[in-house]
């Protein structure tokens, strides 16, 4: 039996680029503000804000809201789970790029 293909390992939920983004970031650090997220990957306030409900919602990450001061703030955290997914889909990512560069070394077909 062959093992399966790398693609059939990436998470849907994971693997959108935006998502995928937002919790590598996160994996950087203890919490990151949502200001932050919002510069360093160049999103809406609407666009980082629906993402990160589908994150929320997938157990991927936490969103918790303060102040620092009296300025309201909005920090993002990467959760337990989140991290394992980002590690699942890393590695379902190096898997395929293996595969691709075995190949493109090997001869080339006819």
């Amino acid at each position: 039996m062959t093992d399966n293909h790398p693609t059939q390992s990436l998470d849907d939920t994971v693997h959108q680029r935006t998502r995928l983004g937002i919790l590598a970031v996160l994996a950087e650090g203890s919490r990151v503000q949502f200001g932050f997220l919002q510069e360093a990957l160049g999103l809406t306030d609407g666009n980082l804000s629906r993402h990160l409900s589908t994150l929320e919602e997938a157990g991927f990450a936490r969103v918790e809201k303060g102040y620092e001061g009296r300025r309201p703030r909005t920090w993002v955290h990467i959760t337990r789970a989140g991290q394992r997914a980002l590690a699942a889909e890393l590695d379902a990512l190096r898997r395929l790029i293996q595969r691709y560069d075995a190949r493109a070394a090997g001869p080339e077909p006819d």
